[in-house]
């Protein structure tokens, strides 16, 4: 008997639901970038990109155009000033860390709409694209050069 088939196969109705509700949730860094070189995402845009991990590892090395919100932080006061028209997408380090869940659980608790970005700063790195350093958010330029000054 097949491993694969074992436990059976979804319909393609099933699948088609399980794979939207999936990307409803999640998003990769290659989508989260043309969106900050659209313009979708970062200041000004309707995607606000949430670091979920300590300023100091954010000053390290982040996403261009996100802000630093640790999600130990986040609380119904300190998200008073977030817009309820934004959509959150949280990162951290990657698989080996669950900050972005936390942050997405607790922006989603506190009713934002979220989403988490699939692998983190690791994956974000590993497809190319690249970090900004230091306490202020940067911006993604073409080419994927990042300015954070």
């Amino acid at each position: 008997m097949s491993h694969v088939l074992s436990t059976g196969v979804a319909s393609p109705l099933e699948a088609s639901a399980f794979f939207e509700a999936q990307l409803k949730f999640r998003t990769d860094p290659a989508d989260l970038a043309a969106d900050l070189l659209a313009g979708e995402a970062g200041e000004g845009g309707s995607i606000v990109v949430i670091d979920t991990r300590s300023p100091a590892h954010y000053a390290e090395g982040h996403i261009p155009g996100a802000i630093s919100f640790p999600h130990r932080t986040m609380s119904p006061a300190t998200t008073q000033g977030l817009s309820r028209d934004s959509v959150y997408v949280c990162y951290c380090d990657g698989i080996g860390c669950n900050g972005s869940t936390q942050g997405a659980y607790k922006l989603a608790a506190l009713g934002f709409r979220v989403k988490e970005l699939i692998g983190g700063l690791h994956w974000w790195r590993q497809d190319g694209f690249a970090v900004a350093t230091g306490s202020e958010p940067g911006v993604l330029l073409e080419g994927g050069i990042a300015c954070a000054c």
